[in-house]
């Protein structure tokens, strides 16, 4: 199962992007074997700050064919580490690849919001797109170890 989050805006090196690229590296290395991954992150750019539907068109253009869409959206379900981790499981069984969508400033057009299948929220509070990027990251992680039934997830 290919995990794919599209993003609008391009994070430098930074502290974040080391992040992130942790939490993808070691998501890959121990899915493998449970069908879990390779996961990638690809980021989109309106140079020419044309707005949300901009950014929806370069969005749609980046996700994968035939790929789950799961938009990151403050009106998304509110789900647990184990519940995200089931719906991961739920889907690597179906053979479906999955994309994570998260939006510019403004958040995500409503017409490509109402393709996605499922949209969660890292809840009430609207978090910084790098930040949200890397909290995604860590939970992809999370949720891999959790269906490997390591002690990384503590409850």
């Amino acid at each position: 199962m290919k995990i794919t989050i599209c993003a609008v805006g391009r994070l430098r090196k930074s502290p974040e992007r080391e992040l992130i690229d942790d939490y993808l590296s070691r998501f890959e290395k121990s899915g493998r074997g449970m069908g879990l991954g390779p996961a990638q992150l690809i980021e989109v750019e309106d140079k020419k700050g044309l707005g949300q539907e901009a950014e929806a068109q370069l969005l749609s253009r980046a996700i994968p064919d035939g790929s789950v869409i799961v938009s990151l959206d403050e009106r998304g379900s509110l789900i647990s580490s184990p519940e995200f981790a089931q719906k991961l499981e739920t889907w690597r069984d179906a053979a479906r690849d999955v994309t994570f969508v998260i939006g510019g400033a403004d958040g995500i057009a409503p017409d490509l919001r109402a393709k996605a299948d499922f949209s969660i929220s890292f809840g009430k509070m609207v978090w910084p797109h790098m930040l949200a990027r890397v909290m995604l990251a860590e939970q992809i992680y999370r949720a891999g170890q959790i269906i490997a039934g390591t002690p990384y997830h503590r409850v």
